[in-house]
């Protein structure tokens, strides 16, 4: 995957925060690619009880398995391996940064113009960046202002990183806010992510502003007919994955239960 052409953003981590922050981006036509290595620890929930829009919670692996499905859908790219390294090649007008990452099959080098670093709980690869790092026993907090820029122009952080509420929707909206913050710096057009009805602007005399659309009634029900199907299609069965617990509790690296 080592490139020219630089990517618009990279996502270091593929958790709660990574793939929100992954399908905004996305959303924004930015050019985005995940990188995570292993498995998110909000896969070891035994069930999510406090995430808005599950009223009985969610089987935890079920919930992250709609996450990175939502940002394939909406063009985001995805790499297993760990980024190990992250050099800074522009400036503060232009920001530019390679990433080494080790994957199974060697050592690869990504090339892009903004990172979100959403990895709980490692920012070694950040350490010769210039962000602000803060040691707390053996985790490493990133320091952000209030919309999760780093003091680095082009290097933001999202999630349980930047030492934020551990909860899973409190994850979310951060990364959302932060992937939003990346798209305004980057001088894309954009207003809000919003699928108005037919008229909704335009019976007003407004434009559709940068980032919205307006559907009509036919549109309106092929979507809702396809997010129904989807939905099924995921909940149809049990989560065919086993639980998972501390991998210290048992003899497995996932912490996978013998049930």
């Amino acid at each position: 995957m080592s490139q020219t052409t630089p990517r618009d953003a990279l996502v270091v981590g593929g958790g709660v925060a990574g793939l929100t922050a992954a399908t905004f981006l996305a959303r924004a036509d930015l050019d985005t690619l995940v990188v995570n290595d292993g498995e998110p620890i909000v896969r070891r929930n035994a069930h999510l009880e406090n995430v808005p829009g599950f009223p009985a919670g969610v089987n935890s692996r079920l919930f992250t398995d709609l996450l990175s499905e939502q940002a394939d859908r909406n063009g985001a790219g995805r790499l297993t391996g760990r980024v190990t390294d992250l050099d800074v090649l522009g400036d503060d007008e232009d920001p530019l940064f390679r990433a080494t990452v080790e994957t199974d099959d060697g050592e690869e080098t990504v090339e892009v113009s903004r990172v979100v670093a959403a990895s709980w709980s490692d920012a070694s690869y950040l350490e010769d960046t210039g962000v602000d790092l803060r040691a707390a026993g053996s985790k490493t907090y990133v320091g952000v202002d209030d919309l999760g820029r780093t003091d680095v122009p082009g290097i933001y952080a999202a999630g349980r990183l930047t030492e934020i509420y551990h909860q899973a929707v409190v994850a979310a909206g951060d990364a959302a806010e932060t992937a939003i913050t990346l798209v305004h710096d980057s001088g894309t057009a954009f207003y809000n992510d919003w699928v108005a009805p037919t008229g909704y602007f335009t019976d007003r005399g407004r434009e559709v502003p940068p980032a919205c659309e307006e559907i009509d009634a036919d549109e309106r029900a092929h979507r809702e007919r396809e997010s129904r199907e989807v939905m099924r299609e995921f909940f149809a069965e049990p989560h065919d994955e086993p639980q998972r617990t501390h991998p210290s509790l048992v003899d497995d690296e996932l912490g996978r239960l013998d049930e």
